[in-house]
């Protein structure tokens, strides 16, 4: 593998995910979003020199993954150089989560680093139309498109990237504490379904995303869970979710009975 590309890293599973798969390539992440395995650290109220450190040891190209929540930013830590970008920051960041990371992937690239995506070093891991596992009914099916909707509908709220649709209905949609949160809901609510079977997870980007970044994911655990609250299986937009551990997400998903659908529009 190229040794011109580093990885930013957030929390969650896929740092260590892509790290494998880029071996060789420098982890780093911001000081408050430490990721479960090695990274160097660095402040976002230091921007630019650490954007002419990758410069000076040759990297190229940066791939983002993993969750990042806003930083608290200390004023009195701003170099010169990186404080004249406060205003365009702080703007970005009162627009909302894409705004934030638009405005973040622009200064990356207007100091010469190109972005890269999953779909450029790990296109497995983004898989296109097609059954994984299993098999939806016709109500899946149906609920899939319903589910489609909503966060068709939702996306520029800028709130969440999943919904559980049961007969039509959403039961429980994503926000801020995240999927887990979400089945954990659906989990302790399963009296609210109103139909004989018991519906789906779906994930999708928001319209208009950047799918370099932030793109949602499903791993074995998300199987689990989606099982412990009665769903008969998850689908998602094609192209558009990260599946992590895919060989261990289908084995969980033919031991449960629960169908994965990567679903086309």
């Amino acid at each position: 593998m190229s040794a011109d590309i580093a990885i930013i890293a957030g929390q969650g599973v896929l740092p260590p995910a892509l790290a494998a798969r880029l071996p060789g390539a420098p982890v780093y992440a911001m000081e408050e979003f430490a990721p479960p395995i090695p990274a160097q650290s660095f402040r976002l109220e230091r921007l630019v020199p650490f954007l002419d450190h990758l410069a000076d040891t040759g990297i190229r190209r940066v791939i983002f993954a993993g969750a990042v929540r806003r930083p608290r930013l200390d004023p009195e830590l701003f170099d010169p150089r990186t404080a004249q970008l406060v205003p365009r920051m702080l703007m970005a960041l009162q627009s909302g989560d894409d705004a934030a990371l638009r405005a973040l992937l622009d200064i990356f690239e207007e100091s010469g680093l190109a972005i890269a995506s999953l779909m450029d070093v790990a296109p497995d891991m983004v898989p296109g139309p097609g059954l994984l596992a299993g098999e939806p009914s016709t109500a899946d099916r149906h609920d899939a498109e319903r589910a489609a909707h909503i966060l068709t509908a939702t996306g520029p709220l800028d709130i969440g990237q999943g919904c559980v649709v049961a007969g039509g209905l959403c039961l429980a949609f994503e926000t801020l504490p995240g999927t887990e949160a979400m089945l954990e809901f659906a989990t302790r609510h399963q009296a609210l379904r109103a139909t004989p079977h018991g519906g789906l997870l779906y994930k999708a980007p928001k319209p208009g995303q950047d799918r370099r970044v932030d793109l949602p994911a499903i791993g074995p655990d998300t199987v689990d869970q989606a099982a412990a609250a009665g769903l008969s299986g998850v689908a998602w937009e094609a192209g558009g979710v990260v599946v992590l551990n895919r060989d261990e997400v289908i084995r969980r998903a033919v031991a449960q009975g629960l169908f994965l659908w990567s679903r086309s529009e």
